[in-house]
């Protein structure tokens, strides 16, 4: 464990109980998916959110970014956006004593620590990819020089499913820069209810920042420290490599994979157990914990063949059967 005092420890954990009620003061409902993007952000990852339109998805991404004291850009990505539009560009200047013209590095919205990439698959490949090395390095590079990002750095982009034209889907490589892809549903009829008597009135919520960009770090280390079991590793291990048929053969599962999980895919599901773990006040991973982000984790890495799309196969349906078939540690913690 970090050496932090035990108090500064329960400080951070209540924080991240008040940071959720705030939320909750402009979110109503959708509980698993406010908890999956801190999820997300304290595991140290970049977060994909898709839902269809009016589903609050951009509102969710204002409202974390007001609760969390950090630097917010909002970039809307549309069909004639550049990558200068994101990382930025040289521009020429004039020294006024000298006289002599030199370019100038201007940093685009990128240079912030949450950036909310807003319907990202609106806008070309050559567009998107420009954020790939900020979402992977966390710096850009342009003009043969290097320019770091500020800390910490996140992408929570959203995009809608059910729009086909004018957009682009999303390439593999970038998907897999995504650590979680989050699903956002429809609302419950009593929640449907509470949204029209809170957005149709006059009423309005103040909301409080109850995290700093070094709080966040600190939470990020305490991430890593979480314990997590052999066992459990083991596990996950077997479960990434199931979605795998050149690796592994289940039936039911390996004829409607076309490509499965990488390594990568471990590594998130390791980390994002272990920031579960701490929102709930625990240092150890338990399966539950394992089981509540592998679906986010998971899905956009599994690429589904033409015998799964003839049949429409649900890819979460599809992770749920994998589930079952993997054999759970004898004595798994609950």
């Amino acid at each position: 464990m970090l050496e932090l005092q035990e108090q500064q420890i329960t400080d951070t954990l209540n924080n991240l109980q008040h940071l959720k009620a705030e939320i909750g003061k402009v979110i109503v409902g959708q509980q698993d998916v406010v908890e999956e993007l801190l999820i997300a952000i304290f595991a140290g990852g970049h977060c994909l959110l898709e839902g269809v339109p009016g589903l609050a998805k951009t509102l969710m991404v204002n409202t974390l970014a007001q609760t969390i004291n950090l630097d917010f850009h909002r970039v809307q990505f549309t069909p004639d956006l550049m990558p200068s539009d994101i990382i930025g560009t040289e521009i020429l200047e004039e020294d006024h004593a000298s006289g002599k013209r030199f370019f100038k590095f201007q940093q685009g919205p990128v240079f912030t620590n949450i950036l909310l990439a807003d319907e990202i698959n609106r806008t070309p490949p050559k567009t998107q990819a420009a954020l790939l090395e900020a979402m992977q390095e966390k710096s850009i590079s342009y003009g043969g020089k290097h320019y770091d990002l500020p800390k910490p750095f996140f992408v929570l982009a959203t995009q809608n499913p059910v729009e086909q034209s004018g957009t682009y889907n999303l390439p593999e490589a970038q998907l897999d820069r995504f650590l979680m892809l989050v699903k956002v549903g429809y609302p419950s009829k009593e929640e449907e209810i509470e949204i029209l008597n809170r957005t149709t009135g006059n009423s309005s919520v103040t909301l409080k920042s109850w995290l700093t960009s070094e709080q966040v770090i600190t939470i990020q280390n305490l991430v890593r420290e979480v314990e997590i079991s052999s066992d459990l590793i083991s596990y996950i291990t077997d479960l990434v490599r199931a979605t795998r048929p050149c690796d592994v053969q289940l039936d039911g599962i390996s004829e409607y994979i076309h490509w499965g999980a990488g390594p990568r895919c471990g590594q998130a599901l390791v980390m994002c157990a272990k920031a579960k773990a701490l929102l709930m006040g625990r240092f150890a991973v338990t399966l539950n914990d394992i089981h509540f982000v592998a679906k986010a984790v998971l899905r956009h890495r599994i690429l589904l063949n033409f015998q799964a799309q003839a049949q429409k196969l649900d890819v979460d349906a599809l992770i749920d059967t994998l589930i079952s078939k993997i054999d759970t540690p004898k004595s798994p913690l609950l």
